[in-house]
């Protein structure tokens, strides 16, 4: 490099940074400069000349984590569905949702829960829920980078649209992103899954998916109940019945993938699908422990996510990572069976490869969206840092994060919101609950 390069914001000496790279590189003492929403420079002592300066000598800088399996509205929701299973879940919450969760309860629970991501260390979510519109609206504004698209079902549901109108609004899907703005996301087209989607209606969702480019986001053999059930209504299992209708051709990602055959795990790593693994829901409603290791080793992409709120009840990825990692090594009975590094992976990098984003997002360097998250190091629990991966999957927690950069935009400092007031989002949330309480 020759002569000062310009920024609008430089990263000064990171204590540490998770590069996230193809060697899953760390270091020590590097800057991180980003000039509009791009990273621009990477390395110790840049000679970077920038508008805004972030002293990071005691903090660790990531790229920012990718949740790919969540439901933010239904942060409204959170507590209402307490000690039941799958099955009992959805009974209670479907009943709830038709009653607290109109559009406006949409977009209000959408900034609680894009407010609680970013806050949390989040920078992008794979969000699935009712009145897109709504959502995206809600979580573009707070700052989130925010994945969604229409939810289908073959009957009303909680929404009350009819099969036409979830496909007239399917078709519309691009132009509403490119109205709304916000941070760069592909379309996406969200099955409920396979048990109350029929296939003929599946196969119009790949069709149209083939024609969009959108990714397709779906539940997938959460427990053994739903496996159960997908057979009654399909006569197939879930992966045989998604394969049918040409869903797993289309860069799928299954919601869970908690109880699938061995076989079933090669098809879906041969059809480059991938899981969202969701340990703390999976626990929460004992719905099994997904085998990861397995997975992985099969060549299938595992990204990490959290669920609903009123199924995991927050928002939290390192707990999600340290779940995840605990979980592994008790699956198979070795605490060696997946190193820390892995799962940062997983809730960086490969949730960015399973979003088809990996070229964008999910790594810290040149080129690439800047989406990073800063962690501050001082605390006592963080004290000595031996290795840093380790650190951020066994000790850190979402209390530890500092700023938040969302395509190049500050969207958290110092531990605070910069987009919105986060006291005026609480009270319209808790306003909304009010309004519809039972």
């Amino acid at each position: 490099m020759t002569g000062t390069m310009q920024a609008d914001l430089l990263i000064r000496g990171a204590r540490h940074a998770l590069m996230l790279d193809a060697e899953l590189r760390a270091g020590t003492g590097l800057d991180v400069a980003i000039a509009g929403d791009r990273i621009v420079a990477v390395g110790a002592a840049l000679d970077v000349a920038a508008d805004r300066v972030i002293d990071a000598q005691d903090h660790l800088v990531m790229p920012g984590l990718v949740n790919l399996h969540t439901h933010l509205p239904m942060t409204l929701l959170r507590g209402i569905a307490e000690d039941v299973d799958l099955q009992g879940f959805l009974e209670r919450v479907w009943a709830e949702e038709a009653r607290v969760m109109d559009q406006q309860g949409v977009r209000i629970g959408a900034r609680l829960g894009a407010l609680e991501a970013l806050l949390s260390g989040t920078t992008t979510a794979l969000d699935m829920y009712f009145h897109p519109v709504q959502a995206h609206e809600g979580a573009v504004e707070v700052g989130l980078r925010h994945v969604t698209g229409p939810v289908f079902f073959s009957f009303p549901g909680p929404d009350g649209l009819s099969w036409e109108q979830r496909m007239e609004l399917a078709r519309a899907w691009p132009a509403h992103l490119a109205r709304i703005g916000g941070p760069s996301v592909p379309p996406a087209l969200m099955p409920h899954a396979a048990f109350t989607v029929g296939t003929a209606h599946l196969r119009e969702i790949a069709a149209l998916a083939q024609e969009q480019g959108a990714i397709i986001h779906t539940h997938a053999s959460e427990n053994l109940r739903e496996n159960d059930d997908t057979v009654t209504a399909t006569g197939m299992r879930p992966v045989a019945a998604l394969q049918a209708s040409g869903i797993l051709g289309r860069r799928a990602i299954l919601g869970h993938g908690v109880q699938l055959h061995q076989d079933e795990v090669s098809e879906l790593a041969t059809a480059q699908a991938a899981v969202a693994h969701c340990p703390g829901s999976n626990l929460k409603l004992a719905s099994g422990a997904a085998d990861i290791v397995g997975y992985r080793a099969a060549g299938m992409c595992v990204g990490l996510g959290t669920d609903g709120c009123s199924s995991s009840n927050d928002l939290d990825m390192f707990a999600v990572m340290r779940l995840a990692a605990n979980l592994a090594r008790l699956v198979r009975d070795d605490p060696a069976a997946i190193a820390a590094r892995e799962v940062v992976a997983m809730a960086t990098l490969e949730g960015a490869r399973a979003l088809g984003m990996a070229d964008q997002i999910g790594t810290l360097e040149v080129g690439k969206q800047a989406d990073l998250i800063l962690l501050d190091t001082s605390a006592p629990h963080l004290v000595p840092m031996r290795d840093p991966y380790t650190s951020v999957v066994f000790s850190a927690g979402r209390g530890d994060v500092a700023h938040v950069v969302v395509a190049g935009e500050v969207v958290v400092a110092d531990g605070s919101p910069t987009r919105v007031r986060a006291r005026e989002v609480i009270e319209a949330a808790l306003a909304q609950v009010r309004t519809n309480a039972g």
